[in-house]
């Protein structure tokens, strides 16, 4: 189970703790999980091209040692990127210190201030050393469900137009699991921005 928007009552509860909407009356802030990966990101790089769009990349350390070429090509085109853990754990599921630990090791290949907890999960106490490094816990408002194989395409679109607004954080990912829904939604999601006038800019 899965919130596509996010409730309220978690964006009170952690004001300060998670960065969930960034203010904007124009903005809208595509994310990227995941990647890189050898078809999903290439393809949506030349679809952010196309708009003129930049996204944030949260990428996984052990992908970015997989695919450098993609992961610099990220870099080059002008997008940001983010630490998404060396190996995607689960935080609920692992000591604070081995979570603290795979991320440092991510840290190593991914320079980045950014970070965003695999699943969303993340405990308080790690929260609170994570921030201590010097990295901004950035989650989100949209999730687009595209990761979810139980979900159509044109299903994964709906979350989107209906729930997206200026100052959204959107979650997509650039990944085996989420690409055919990905493909879909991706440039409706890009072409419905332009339609309503909205920057899609980078955290």
């Amino acid at each position: 189970m899965y919130f596509v928007k996010a409730p309220r009552i978690l964006k009170k509860l952690y004001p300060q703790k998670l960065s969930w909407k960034r203010a904007s009356k124009d903005k809208i802030y595509l994310t990227f999980d995941d990647g890189p990966h050898t078809s999903a990101t290439p393809f949506a790089l030349a679809e952010l091209q196309k708009y003129n769009a930049k996204a944030t990349f949260f990428c996984i350390g052990q992908n970015v040692l997989a695919l450098p070429n993609i992961y610099e090509q990220i870099i080059q085109e002008g997008h940001k990127i983010g630490n998404h853990t060396h190996s995607h754990p689960n935080g609920w599921k692992m000591s604070s210190q081995k979570y603290i630990d795979n991320i440092k090791e991510a840290q190593e290949h991914i320079d980045s201030h950014l970070f965003r907890p695999p699943y969303g999960r993340i405990r308080g106490r790690q929260a609170k050393e994570i921030r201590k490094m010097g990295f901004e816990i950035v989650m989100w408002d949209v999730l687009s469900g595209d990761f979810d194989t139980q979900i159509s395409p044109q299903k994964c679109w709906e979350n989107i137009e209906r729930n997206i607004e200026p100052g959204s954080i959107v979650v997509f990912h650039d990944s085996s699991k989420a690409w055919e829904r990905m493909q879909y939604a991706l440039p409706r999601t890009l072409a419905l921005c332009q339609e309503k006038g909205w920057e899609m800019a980078s955290l």
